[in-house]
């Protein structure tokens, strides 16, 4: 049995398919991926939706991002709010102008000190998020690899 995702609910993407009265090859099919098998894969849990198609299922399926992934008491790592923005971890690197070795760094928790306002500002804009909804990110990620 492969390892449950820390992020994507498998049984929630199930529970909306079937309450759009979606098949998993309509589902597949409406988002642009060849054949069920890949729903199919997603919904026993043993691969996740890369960040695009999650965007897609979303739209697709008339619902939140955050519905298709697991709930969180402690509010959310980078990788989460990378995921609710819908975007692979390459995009957001692209488009903050950081390096896709620091963001994948920073989503691990591997961080000594947290990095300034300007240098999380465009990873902030990138995210459509706070600076300080950053650094909270980058915290609790740190704080949870120790």
């Amino acid at each position: 049995m492969p390892e449950p995702d820390p992020h994507f609910d498998s049984e929630a993407l199930r529970r909306a398919r079937t309450d759009k009265g979606l098949t998993q090859h309509e589902l597949a099919r409406l988002i642009g991926t060849a054949g069920g098998e890949h729903v199919s894969r997603w919904e026993l849990g043993t691969t996740v939706p890369r960040p695009g198609a999650l965007r897609r299922i979303a739209e697709v399926l008339e619902m939140d991002i955050a519905n298709l992934l697991r709930p969180v008491s402690h509010g959310p790592d980078l990788c989460r709010l990378r995921l609710l923005a819908g975007m692979s971890a390459n995009e957001l690197a692209r488009q903050s102008h950081i390096s896709l070795s620091t963001i994948r760094r920073w989503e691990a928790g591997r961080l000594e000190r947290i990095p300034s306002e300007e240098t999380l500002g465009p990873v902030a804009e990138a995210l459509g998020v706070g600076v300080t909804d950053v650094d909270r990110a980058l915290r609790r990620a740190r704080d949870a690899s120790l």
